[in-house]
């Protein structure tokens, strides 16, 4: 049997290079806890720090009234810049509040069940049970909280604008369309009104 020599010609230079990120990939998925998956099979990740990164990730949680305050504060701010529109006041009344949205864990469990009978027949059953939790983190008081994947903002309802430039067509048009664009509301959902004297 005659023995053959493989040379780098012979492997081509994009298979050595395939195969040495494939080894590079195997050793590092090999080592536990590199990525700083610290996950049970209980659906809890057990790492204080996680709340600091949530904060940091600006996931800071909202009273509604805050929301609602800080929005009108912005639109008062941004209208008063605009030419003829004058001196206003604002008021939002939101649809709904915001959503918190945790991170779920969803294993699964797949099974296979060979059955054969007396006269040589077989028959397969296969069943998948999966399961949903929701996964947990230290709130660092020694408790648990969910760990919040996204914050949506609350859906606004509809805006009232009082302004004093608020009886001129083009400044009620301005100020209609400033405010679909910026809480994504309907012209019929927007009021703007004149603002007495005085």
């Amino acid at each position: 049997m005659e023995r053959k020599n493989f040379s780098l010609k012979d492997i081509g230079l994009p298979k050595l290079v395939i195969m040495l990120v494939t080894g590079i990939l195997i050793v590092l998925l090999s080592v536990p806890g590199l990525f700083g998956s610290d996950k049970k099979g209980t659906g809890k990740i057990n790492d204080g720090n996680l709340q600091v990164v949530q904060k940091d990730m600006n996931m800071t949680s909202y009273d509604t009234n805050t929301y609602i305050s800080e929005m009108e504060k912005k639109l008062k701010n941004i209208l008063k810049k605009v030419s003829g529109i004058g001196d206003v006041e604002v008021m939002i009344t939101l649809k709904a509040s915001g959503k918190q949205i945790p991170l779920k864990d969803y294993p699964s469990i797949e099974e296979s069940l060979n059955e054969v009978d007396g006269e040589g027949g077989s028959r397969t059953n296969n069943s998948v049970k999966r399961d949903e939790s929701t996964v947990l983190v230290g709130d660092g008081k020694g408790g648990e909280a969910p760990y919040i994947l996204q914050e949506t903002e609350p859906e606004v309802e509809g805006v009232l604008v009082i302004a004093e430039g608020g009886d001129n067509v083009q400044i009620i048009i301005d100020i209609i369309e400033a405010v679909e664009v910026l809480f994504n509301v309907p012209a019929h959902k927007v009021k703007v009104m004149k603002m007495r004297s005085g």
